[in-house]
């Protein structure tokens, strides 16, 4: 798929979106985009594959006018009544999400979202209760190895990690610590975390940069309660994402079940409204299971979200409603692709369906 990617991005899926091919082709069930924030401006990029997951705000406004010219686009409360008891949707319906609860959903998203009358439904995390600047920790966890030494040893026993790390190894051993920090809790992840800052010989106050320079806290600080009220304020729906964003499939049975249920409790306290849906962490096939689906359901959720591609299978399951994941080299062509569920339909011939088809089983 990789070696004719630039042909379906530059000359297929331009010219079927043309011809409106891939408007018409998409499907009766509506198709779900996911968005992980809208860059600040003024932001310069720290990594391309730490920053690719969020969009500019030209790129936002192009996709949204795309969007209502050639699809319907629907409210969160209109997409709920239709996962719970089957509500009648026009064709073409999309809505849209958005994860982490990125301080620049309020500040950037938003009024993009309001100049153009959308609604979108934010999933947020349980550090967006916290009041002190926070930011999500897998991110924080990237951005401190970056901060480290360009070589460095890391001894952490506890998880079973002893190594030499150059430069080029950063990005591959910060993924194997984020599924290795994911086993623990938050308060024993926190402590393994000052552990790391200190083989790194990085001060406690490393990351104040981030989290004071007004436009590196847009991107990369979550919402704080007040904030989050905001948001909840201005008629955008408000969706669990856990309390602390690990991949739920590496946690016990009693930690993964406490990251999905208190998060609905704790949104549900604080903001004085019920939470409906959930969207997994990472959400795909290593991070999400059968166990996770039957927890949010058991937990009193409406519908789950997992982050794999393409639209509406015919035997989807309420617990993993796929999504299209909108990067920022997207085109309006590729989205279009994507939207239309003619992206996924190539792949599933070349290689076979991942997380959709395993989950689908177990519908």
């Amino acid at each position: 798929m990789r070696l004719v990617s630039p042909l379906l991005k530059h000359i297929v899926y331009p010219g079927l979106s043309k011809a409106g091919y891939l408007r018409h082709a998409a499907g009766t069930r509506p198709a779900v985009l996911t968005y992980h924030g809208v860059l600040p401006r003024g932001y310069k990029l720290v990594d391309p594959g730490l920053d690719g997951s969020l969009v500019s705000a030209e790129s936002f406004r192009c996709q949204l006018r795309l969007l209502k010219s050639r699809y319907n686009l629907i409210s969160p409360p209109e997409f709920l009544l239709w996962c719970e008891s089957g509500h009648k949707l026009p064709p073409g319906s999309v809505l849209l999400t958005c994860d982490d609860g990125l301080r620049n959903s309020l500040l950037d998203m938003l009024p993009i979202l309001q100049e153009q009358g959308l609604r979108c439904l934010f999933f947020v995390t349980g550090a967006s209760l916290a009041n002190a600047p926070t930011m999500l920790w897998y991110e924080e966890l990237y951005l401190m190895l970056l901060a480290g030494r360009e070589n460095f040893a890391l001894n952490l026993p506890e998880i079973g990690l002893q190594a030499n790390i150059g430069y080029k190894e950063k990005r591959r051993r910060w993924w194997e610590l984020v599924r290795k920090l994911s086993r623990f809790g938050v308060d024993r992840r926190s402590a393994l975390f000052g552990n790391i800052r200190m083989q790194l010989g990085l001060s406690e106050r490393w990351n104040a940069d981030y989290c004071e320079d007004p436009v590196r806290s847009r991107r990369f600080c979550v919402l704080n309660p007040a904030e989050l009220q905001q948001l909840a304020a201005a008629g955008m729906g408000i969706g669990a994402h856990t309390v602390s964003h690990p991949m739920l499939s590496q946690l016990s049975p009693q930690l993964a079940w406490s990251e999905i249920s208190d998060s609905k409790h704790n949104l549900e306290q604080a903001l004085g409204q019920e939470i409906s849906a959930f969207a997994y962490p990472f959400g795909d096939s290593s991070s999400v299971t059968p166990r996770e689906l039957e927890m949010a359901e058991r937990a009193g959720f409406q519908c789950a979200f997992v982050n794999v591609d393409g639209g509406f299978g015919s035997r989807t399951p309420k617990f993993a409603l796929p999504r299209v994941h909108v990067t920022a080299e997207m085109s309006l062509a590729e989205l279009e692709a994507h939207i239309s569920g003619f992206h996924r339909s190539l792949q599933e011939l070349i290689r076979p369906a991942g997380l959709s088809a395993a989950v689908g089983s177990n519908a």
